[in-house]
């Protein structure tokens, strides 16, 4: 990262901090007043020990002064922290939503560059670490600056000819700081790689936890996963390092400060310019000093960290997000659906997976999808949707491109039943009425779920309908999440529908009853079936045989068969395997 790009990134970075430049401005306003309040206990120590020591008198009003000076130290450090970490947090939470809502806007292509992990370690660790730039930084910064001003003034007000010791300190510190600035940005972008590297690895071995047990490949995970953790402690370590020898370098410096002013204040003593009190006021601005520069070398991390994660974010931020200039409103399609010329690849990808596919599916008829695996069928049904955009040729919905309309009003047209279904933590009625569908009528959703043989099961759970069913619907089995997905989608009442083998990975009775739901809701739609098992297709009114993403047979089953062709191979075999 260069120079530049750090100094826009930060400049961007300070514009989420914008909507609470109240709170940060009484923030600084406190740590201004916490510092001459640090400053005044200072002043104080010279009076205190010339009273004490030299003119063995005793003037009760300093104690109540120190005592009143340190009430009000603590009160406004109160004041700023709370008002930085207020404005932090905010700034954290404005940039998680924006991010949330970016990743839901993006296209489909992007989830297939981008591993769900990675988002997550964007969502979380990189938007806390651009709020510690955003803000938290600030505060370390300026009150430490502001604390060393004051001590500052205090020393030269005591002595300016000790104090000019400090300025030898000066172009020393601002070399190191820029040396180590370079290395932190560095190593703080490798460490978040790193991290979201091993987000990934756990995530699939933890998801695939069986599989993992059951093909012995627990090491082999473990050696994966104990390699990049490895990785991640030393670039940990490096910035550990980093930072500790910055931190002792400064060290070093203050105890030559300390070393030269002592020589420097007993030459003044000998003069008679230097009392005892003043001597003390000056060490021991001296060494407060010390901790306060220590500090401003950790605010370098952080600022650094916090740029690295901007760039992680910002490159979200930035990416396009779905095409949607569609300009006719659609409130209820006819449901026809012409696929012309259509090609299709994945982002990255040269070959194309789907490639010529012409086909027309008409209101009220089933159209089957078939064929190998990655012959291109789930390619197919989520262009319709638009999901993923085709790379040649165009699909049509009641005689106009999909890209006409609006892409909310185009999907409220499409229900979607697939093989992996998708609940959310949360009741049985809040995933049947899912997103726009929460406002419906409870009796709609009672009738959905009974229609879609899940009332048998539902009824059966404490609370029925409110029942919760766990993360991912984690309490139900694979046919009854299965049977709450379609209630979704009668719900949803679309005049479009796909089915994307929602029955393959099912035993035969749960088979059974979401087949019968199926029928129930099939008709009078515009309904595309990907399906395996080609049993499940014989009255389709038109199947579509895909082979390498081409078209290669279209008709219906039993012409298919008749023809020998392709189709009549798959049937064949499955026929050859049932048992």
């Amino acid at each position: 990262m260069s120079e530049d790009s750090t100094k826009a990134t930060y400049r961007r970075l300070r514009r989420y901090a914008a909507p609470y430049r109240g709170l940060i401005a009484i923030g600084i306003l406190a740590m201004a007043l916490e510092a001459a309040a640090s400053a005044g206990t200072l002043k104080l120590l010279g009076p205190i020990v010339d009273d004490i020591f030299v003119r063995h008198a005793f003037s009760y009003w300093l104690p109540g002064g120190l005592v009143l000076l340190l009430l009000a130290r603590g009160l406004f450090g109160l004041v700023a922290d709370y008002a930085i970490a207020r404005s932090g947090r905010g700034v954290a939470r404005d940039l998680r939503l924006q991010l949330m809502a970016q990743y839901l806007r993006l296209p489909g292509a992007r989830f297939d560059a981008e591993p769900v992990p990675s988002m997550l370690t964007r969502l979380g660790a990189d938007s806390e670490q651009v709020a510690q730039a955003a803000v938290d930084a600030l505060k370390v910064m300026v009150s430490n600056v502001l604390g060393i001003v004051a001590t500052l003034g205090i020393m030269v007000w005591t002595s300016w000819r000790v104090s000019l010791v400090l300025l030898l300190l000066a172009p020393a510190m601002a070399w190191m700081m820029g040396k180590v600035g370079k290395r932190y940005r560095r190593l703080n972008h490798a460490i978040q790689e790193s991290a979201a590297r091993m987000l990934q690895t756990a995530d699939q071995a933890l998801n695939a936890q069986q599989d993992v047990k059951a093909y012995g490949a627990q090491d082999a995970e473990m050696a994966r996963y104990g390699g990049q953790t490895l990785q991640n402690l030393r670039l940990a370590l490096k910035i550990e390092v980093t930072r500790g020898t910055l931190s002792m370098l400064v060290q070093v410096l203050g105890a030559l400060g300390v070393a030269v002013m002592l020589v420097v204040a007993g030459l003044e003593a000998a003069k008679g310019r230097l009392s005892a009190g003043d001597f003390m006021t000056l060490m021991t601005a001296m060494v407060s000093l010390v901790p306060s520069l220590r500090q401003l070398t950790n605010v370098q991390s952080m600022l650094q960290r916090g740029i690295s994660s901007a760039e992680r974010v910002f490159s979200v931020l930035d990416a396009a997000p779905e095409r949607d200039a569609g300009t006719r409103p659609l409130v209820r399609a006819r449901g026809l659906l012409e696929f012309r010329h259509v090609d299709a690849r994945y982002e990255g990808s040269e070959a194309l997976a789907l490639h010529d596919v012409s086909f027309v599916a008409r209101p009220g008829t089933v159209t089957a999808i078939v064929g190998r695996s990655g012959s291109g069928k789930s390619t197919l049904a989520k262009l319709i949707p638009r999901f993923y955009e085709a790379a040649g040729g165009e699909v049509l919905l009641d005689g106009l491109p999909l890209a006409d309309y609006p892409l909310a009003d185009l999907r409220r047209q499409v229900a979607m039943v697939g093989q992996q279904v998708m609940l959310f933590d949360g009741s049985v009625a809040g995933n049947v009425a899912y997103g726009e569908l929460e406002r419906v009528d409870p009796a709609r959703i009672e009738a959905a779920v009974r229609d879609a043989n899940a009332m048998e099961f539902v009824e059966r759970l404490p609370g029925r309908l409110d029942a919760p069913i766990g993360a991912k619907g984690g309490k139900l089995s694979g046919g009854q999440r299965q049977r709450l997905a379609i209630a979704r989608a009668m719900l949803k009442d679309a005049p479009i529908l796909v089915l994307d083998e929602a029955t393959a990975a099912l035993d035969n009775a749960s088979e059974r009853l979401v087949q019968d739901a199926l029928a129930r809701l099939i008709p009078d739609r515009t309904t595309l079936v990907i399906a395996h098992r080609l049993s499940t297709i014989e009255h389709a009114d038109q199947v579509l045989v895909l082979e390498g993403g081409r078209l290669v047979e279209q008709g219906t089953h039993a012409e298919l068969l008749a023809r020998g062709g392709v189709y009549a191979h798959l049937h064949a075999m499955q026929f050859r395997d049932a048992p």
